[in-house]
């Protein structure tokens, strides 16, 4: 099979997201973890999904359609599926991220040995990723009759704390909140929102109280 690497996932692996001060620098997290994660993309690739960058991380995708992400934390690599509560999960080694999280999985490795030692599964994994999607799976979101955003359950993969602050919302603002992020056809657009809007989420604030207020 004829792997492509994506030359901006080259960078990444370099200096990082650099989304914040430590970008490209020897602090950044991605640095603690370049082995590991070069050893997850390499199985992802084996597997035949595209290599994008997407939220300034790696993120591979089945025919345009979000499937995993390869990303540094502080104290791990990590696999992260966008659908990983359809998963079987037979081998017991998928994580909930947050208390909260109700669509996101992840497998967390602090060894390339380790990664190494469960290639097989992972790809089994993996696999059954591609065929959900391919099947057109869907996940039913329990508060929530809208679809979420791919760049909502990024943050909330990011930033554990921020999803635990959006569930808290009552359904009814968390609604709010998702239908006004899923509006722009552009992705950085859609990211814009969701940054704009952190402090009121934090805050338990919906996105129209500060008008009701007025």
């Amino acid at each position: 099979m004829k792997i492509d690497l994506n030359p901006q996932v080259d960078k990444y692996l370099v200096d990082g997201c650099m989304r914040c001060q430590y970008g490209g620098t020897p602090q950044c997290k991605v640095n603690s973890w370049r082995e590991e994660l070069e050893t997850l993309r390499q199985i992802v690739l084996e597997c035949g999904l595209t290599e994008e960058i997407k939220w300034e991380v790696p993120c591979y995708t089945l025919d345009g359609k979000n499937v995993l992400i390869v990303s540094a934390f502080k104290e791990y690599a990590s696999l992260s599926f966008f659908k990983g509560v359809l998963l079987k999960d037979s081998h017991k080694i998928l994580s909930q991220h947050g208390e909260s999280s109700q669509s996101v999985r992840l497998v967390k490795f602090t060894s390339t040995a380790d990664i190494v030692w469960q290639q097989d599964i992972l790809k089994e994994y993996v696999q059954e990723a591609i065929e959900l999607e391919e099947s057109g799976a869907k996940v039913e979101f329990k508060k929530n009759p809208e679809p979420m955003p791919a760049e909502l359950l990024q943050q909330f993969i990011e930033y554990p704390g921020f999803e635990k602050a959006f569930y808290a919302l009552t359904p009814g603002r968390q609604r709010g909140y998702i239908l006004y992020f899923s509006q722009p056809k552009k992705a950085e657009t859609r990211l814009s929102r969701i940054e704009a809007c952190k402090d009121n989420i934090f805050k338990g604030i919906g996105l129209h109280d500060q008008y009701r207020s007025r």
